[in-house]
């Protein structure tokens, strides 16, 4: 089970210091966050939401700092970054104003940025020698056939840059249906990449949740009838499920190289190995607490207090 084979437990008797943590977050009604915020207050922490697109940030040598609702910030402990996708940009800017208040943060500003952007995180994983399903990226390019022979031909996926939760990702069956999408996209000056398809996937891939550099818990997720997308907003299913040693090194190896110390990792399994899909730097919590069982909002809350304590 992945309970026992996952990480340490760190939860029999809590012996950190009480901290003033932030999460922040649109609403503390979202699930993860109100998990993170149950799991820190079951550890005896000063834990709250904020809001982060509802911050003023006060930008200056001496003294930054950030406002909320007209009330200063202060005497934070750490924050636990919980940024959607449509406010990654100001999202980012919080998160750095609370770096450079010297204020720890589960995930840092720069590694935030870099997993967002889906076609600079491929490369920097690919530089960092993780395997991936064969991606294309053109300026454009009216050679739209070129772009899907070099993926391996049809069938080949379509995904938007700025796609989330499946959003904007087309299975094209034929090289005619894929080149009529990818000049759609075209048109509307809608970038795109084109990535080869894994028929062994089977509409099956892994989601591996990455705290400090250890696998805390890992789910198969797998599409509804007839959708090769196993997003669970999508109507996909998560089962528990015991890593291969080289999908554990990948999942870890693809989170270090982003820089994330908090991710969801996921992958799809091929006749070539296991290859990486997405390094997710707000992973929800929902689906791999149920699936697995395992307090991972509690993983997150020993993460922050063995770096506060570490000073």
């Amino acid at each position: 089970m992945v309970a026992n084979k996952y990480a340490p437990g760190y939860f029999c008797t809590p012996s950190f210091s009480r901290m003033n943590i932030l999460v922040l977050s649109r609403s503390g009604k979202l699930f993860s966050t109100r998990r993170i915020v149950e799991a820190g207050r079951a550890r005896g922490h000063d834990i709250s939401v904020v809001d982060h697109v509802q911050c003023d940030l006060v930008i200056a040598r001496k003294d930054p700092h950030v406002m909320y609702k007209g009330q200063r910030l202060e005497d934070v402990d750490a924050i636990i970054p919980r940024i959607g996708a449509s406010v990654t940009f100001y999202g980012a800017a919080v998160v750095r104003q609370f770096e450079a208040m010297k204020v720890f943060t589960t995930v840092e500003s720069q590694s935030l940025v870099r997993s967002r952007d889906k076609l600079r995180s491929l490369q920097i994983l690919s530089k960092a020698g993780v395997d991936m399903p064969r991606t294309v990226f053109t300026n454009y390019s009216k050679d739209v056939a070129m772009a899907v022979e070099h993926v391996g031909g049809a069938p080949c996926i379509i995904k938007l840059l700025e796609g989330t939760q499946g959003l904007g990702v087309v299975l094209a069956e034929s090289k005619k249906a894929a080149v009529a999408v990818v000049e759609a996209f075209n048109t509307l000056k809608a970038r795109v990449i084109v990535q080869e398809f894994i028929k062994e996937a089977k509409g099956e891939d892994i989601r591996a949740f990455v705290v400090d550099g250890t696998i805390v818990g890992a789910m198969r997720r797998r599409g509804k009838e007839g959708e090769f997308r196993s997003n669970l907003h999508r109507g996909g299913k998560a089962e528990l499920i015991d890593l291969s040693p080289e999908e554990q090194e990948m999942a870890v190896h693809a989170a270090r190289a982003l820089g994330l110390r908090v991710a969801g990792v996921d992958m799809i399994q091929s006749s070539r190995g296991p290859l990486v899909l997405e390094v997710n730097a707000s992973p929800g919590l929902e689906g791999i607490e149920q699936a697995t069982g395992r307090d991972i909002a509690g993983e997150i809350i020993a993460y922050v207090e063995r770096n506060v304590a570490a000073g």
